[in-house]
């Protein structure tokens, strides 16, 4: 099983997103996604982020805008670096994920690409209520649920979890519980990991 700590407010989440999909399905891999919010990780044990933003380094900034379009374009995406509200409240989206459980995916592939691709702010209620159109979720159903207190819970539980597990931001990826990978540049070593298990249960 590979689980998946996610939330929809990083791009480099975006891409692991749709890169791990494949994949997982190669070595015959089933993904358990759970969401959580990042800006919640970032306030508990990883302050660092938000120094970085106040005191950015220009040739770093600008090398990361085309790392990130090179990234994008690798994995056929449309992703605008920065977009017009960054960073971004995501807890409603976040919740949203954890209520609609089995309709998860195709929700959050929905909340990437109109957040990353078409730069909307899925802070507001008229996008998400478009999002939910999108993919034939209700959105009154939708509305109602992610104020359900069981679905706050879950998502602070999920947070929490990847905290205690030695995460520290999106996308953070496990394989057999404790073998631990951060971002969507590790992938090639999560393939080798795969691959390695595979070797030693055959």
């Amino acid at each position: 099983m590979i689980e998946f700590f996610f939330d929809c407010s990083s791009p480099w989440t975006y891409l692991a997103f749709h890169n791990i999909r494949p994949l997982a399905k190669e070595f015959g891999q089933e993904i358990s996604w759970r969401p959580i919010l990042v800006g919640g990780i970032f306030n508990s044990i990883n302050p660092s982020v938000y120094a970085s933003r106040e005191h950015p380094v220009p040739a770093k900034v600008s090398y990361q805008k085309k790392d990130m379009a090179d990234w994008a374009r690798s994995a056929g995406l449309a992703i605008k670096m920065r977009p017009t509200v960054f960073p971004v409240n995501s807890v409603k989206a976040m919740r949203g994920c954890i209520f609609l459980r089995q309709e998860m995916l195709p929700f959050a592939r929905a909340v990437f690409e109109i957040y990353w691709g078409e730069d909307k702010d899925i802070s507001q209620d008229a996008v998400l209520t478009e999002v939910c159109q999108r993919v034939g979720v209700d959105p009154a159903k939708f509305f109602a649920g992610i104020g359900d207190q069981a679905v706050k819970d879950q998502l602070k539980a999920n947070t929490d979890e990847v905290m205690a597990r030695g995460g520290f931001g999106s996308p953070t990826i496990f394989i057999d519980r404790t073998d631990m990978y951060f971002g969507n540049d590790r992938l090639p070593l999560l393939r080798e990991a795969l691959q390695r298990r595979k070797a030693s249960a055959a």
